[in-house]
């Protein structure tokens, strides 16, 4: 019986990986197919590890209840994942206090975890930000000179020290990926306030392949990002750490994209992994969210889409996937907090003529799916 399980096992995911494959890439601009090498999770929570939370003055077991929606980065030949850890401190989504935790891997999939977090609420000049709700949903970039830059979500919940409930896109920089500077969010100067004071997450920084991996690029002179989770948005930097909306003739930031009738992205269009830079134009990877429109995946499920915009204008956009080219499949990407089916992309990394592309599930899990360029 163990035995025979395990076979339909097995063939249930070789059918699955076809099935992904069959799922030709309708333009030849787009990345993939994404085939995923196994068909479990590569990060999963744990009960192991305990950290001192300086915030809330309490030892917790900080990523016992979820872990997901992850950031990666190569540096020093590893695979870095950066993930969403949360502490099982509520009593479902939303509720829990999320703090960023950093995992190498030789092969992408393989992960050795740090004991500790790495970015997470303190009793900093960011607590009116951060707590209760704790930092959430890491993008990371590796800058120009080697600095390594985060963009995550800052959310207070609401809590006494804080201003509001609104969510925010903070922005911190390491040389090591464990020691962070904080430099608040990113929309905090004098030309952005009017977004500093909209609630706003999710970002995607443009980068390109530069010594065998992904580097932020300036085009025009200046650094870009989408971001939105609603709608995908633009802005731009000279710095990487002040960020300016581009703005519309009314003086609101201006819509790239947002969702679509009848698709796979009828209710969200959110941000995913950095952008990438190519021949062809900027290729952005987005999360779409069902309304229940498409009827090939569940209702309110995510899946992942592709656009393409103008490398020489980045706010111009110059085409569109018809429909997902990811999609939850596996029992792990439709079971945890959120059953409806995720596979939220965050994190991209080239290396060594592969792409790994690291995506959270059901807001309870970390997995990985893998396309090789040649």
């Amino acid at each position: 019986m163990i035995v025979r399980k395990s076979l339909i096992s097995l063939i249930a995911f070789i059918l699955v990986a076809q099935a992904a494959v069959a799922i030709a890439q309708s333009k030849d601009w787009m990345l993939g197919p994404f085939i995923r090498p196994v068909s479990e999770p590569v990060i999963s929570p744990t009960s192991d590890t305990n950290f001192y939370c300086p915030a809330k003055k309490q030892t917790l077991k900080w990523e016992s209840s979820d872990t997901f929606n992850p950031a990666a980065v190569m540096y020093k030949g590893d695979i870095c994942v950066l993930y969403r850890a949360e502490d099982g401190s509520g009593s479902g989504i939303g509720t829990h206090t999320s703090r960023v935790g950093l995992a190498r891997s030789k092969d992408g999939i393989n992960f050795v975890r740090n004991k500790k977090p790495v970015l997470y609420p303190d009793n900093d000049q960011q607590k009116a930000y951060e707590w209760f709700g704790g930092c959430e949903d890491p993008r990371v970039v590796e800058g120009p000179d080697g600095t390594f830059f985060i963009y995550y979500t800052m959310w207070n919940r609401g809590n006494p020290f804080g201003e509001d409930w609104s969510v925010r896109i903070g922005v911190a920089s390491s040389r090591d990926l464990e020691h962070w500077t904080k430099h608040g969010p990113i929309f905090d100067n004098k030309k952005s306030i009017k977004t500093m004071d909209i609630g706003h997450k999710a970002s995607s920084v443009v980068t390109k392949i530069q010594d065998g991996r992904l580097v932020a690029t300036k085009i025009n002179g200046k650094f870009w990002m989408y971001w939105g989770e609603d709608k995908v948005q633009l802005a731009y930097s000279d710095d990487l750490i002040s960020w300016y909306p581009v703005l519309d003739d009314s003086g609101v930031p201006v819509k790239i994209i947002e969702p679509r009738e009848g698709k796979f992205d009828s209710m969200l269009t959110e941000c995913g992994p950095p952008a990438i830079l190519t021949e062809k134009g900027i290729v952005l990877i987005y999360n779409g969210k069902n309304a229940g429109d498409d009827t090939t995946i569940s209702k309110g499920a995510y899946a992942a889409g592709q656009i393409l915009l103008d490398k020489n204008d980045p706010v111009k956009l110059l085409d569109r996937c018809d429909t997902y080219f990811f999609s939850p499949e596996l029992d792990f990407e439709k079971t945890g907090q959120y059953p409806q089916g995720t596979v939220f992309v965050e994190g991209l990394v080239y290396n060594k003529d592969k792409w790994y592309l690291y995506y959270g599930t059901a807001d309870s899990f970390v997995g990985v799916a893998v396309y090789s360029s040649k």
